[in-house]
């Protein structure tokens, strides 16, 4: 899947493998065939509050991509907007493009922070007894079941095609097992999951 602009240079990304929201930039960058060089970024030791990055992006958070010398662009969603904009990835219709942001929305506000959050508990600081896992296992599940309940009816999430909102999407909920989610009891979701794999450039995140 060609983009119809190719840079001059490639893009840079500072990001972290592990993370979901760097995972995202990735598979976007890898779906459009764009040239980019990867940064590894180790959040635990700090490298993103330094002032070499916070110059990058004051909110201290990855992923950063740098499009040129003087130009970094974060937030995940964001990125993939600027990334997907004029190629297969980004729908043309207007209707289309606002469901896609749509399920971006929901992805940054109903499903990452439960998700993703109980995922960096168990996995990366190794609390499984940690209070807050219970509450975040509840609201996880309910983002699930709707995302369960759009794909038993559609194969991906915007535009009857494969796109941007499926890359958001993808990204933790492959992972999902890692944060305690059986998926299990979500059969819609898993047969999208095979089909996210199934597309150009799209590829497993690695586990912590």
């Amino acid at each position: 899947m060609p983009h119809p602009i190719s840079p001059l240079l490639p893009h840079r990304v500072f990001g972290t493998s592990t993370s979901g929201n760097c995972h995202k930039v990735r598979l976007a960058l890898d779906a459009l065939d764009l040239p980019y060089r990867w940064h590894e970024i180790d959040v635990l030791k700090g490298e993103t509050r330094t002032p070499e990055f916070l110059a990058m992006n004051p909110n201290g958070e990855v992923p950063v991509l740098q499009i040129d010398d003087h130009t970094f662009l974060p937030e995940s969603n964001a990125i993939l907007c600027y990334l997907a904009d004029g190629s297969q990835l980004w729908p043309g219709d207007r209707l289309a493009r606002a469901q896609a942001l749509a399920w971006m929305f929901f992805e940054q506000y109903s499903h990452e922070p439960c998700i993703a959050v109980a995922r960096f508990i168990r996995k990366f600081l190794k609390r499984d007894d940690d209070p807050r896992l219970p509450e975040l296992t509840r609201r996880g599940h309910a983002a699930l079941a709707v995302m369960e309940q759009h794909l038993s009816r559609q194969r991906f999430f915007a535009a009857g095609r494969f796109s941007i909102a499926d890359i958001g999407l993808f990204a933790y909920t492959h992972r999902a097992d890692e944060g305690g989610f059986d998926l299990a009891g979500y059969p819609a979701v898993r047969a999208w999951l095979q089909r996210c794999l199934q597309q150009h450039g799209i590829s497993a995140m690695p586990s912590p």
